[in-house]
């Protein structure tokens, strides 16, 4: 984890975020090539949590919603796959929580490849959730 220095970068550059969901895969289920729908993402969210390399490449990031009381959904965890089995994805976590405060239930759905990590992270699988797909563009 002393590899990598952290930080909560509100203003994220849609570029590194495109570029780092690629090389994690997630890019997989977001809309990338909608560069203004990516912005906007970013814009928008409540907590953006970084990993850097040292030199500065961005190699993970956490992107959340929180209304700071209640509960902080985490609605993108990527972590470059270069870069994985160091922490970087757990601790993005911690310090997304952290932001939204540990009060807060930390919400999220897993993305298909990664539901096995988040049981080995102590985080408790739940039942219920249900979802309607967005139909048409994003907003301006």
């Amino acid at each position: 984890m002393d590899d990598y220095v952290y930080a909560i970068e509100p203003r994220l550059a849609v570029g590194e975020f495109v570029d780092v969901l690629r090389r994690s895969t997630l890019a997989e289920r977001r809309p990338v090539d909608d560069r203004p729908r990516m912005q906007g993402m970013i814009d928008h969210a409540s907590i953006v949590a970084t990993a850097r390399t040292k030199d500065g490449l961005l190699v993970g990031v956490s992107r959340a919603v929180s209304d700071f009381h209640y509960c902080t959904y985490l609605s993108d965890l990527a972590v470059d796959e270069a870069h994985q089995g160091h922490g970087i994805g757990r601790e993005l976590i911690r310090r997304t929580h952290d932001a939204g405060g540990r009060h807060t239930s930390l919400i999220l759905i897993a993305a298909p490849k990664a539901k096995s990590y988040y049981p080995h992270i102590g985080m408790q699988p739940h039942d219920s959730c249900w979802i309607v797909r967005g139909t048409g563009p994003a907003r301006s």
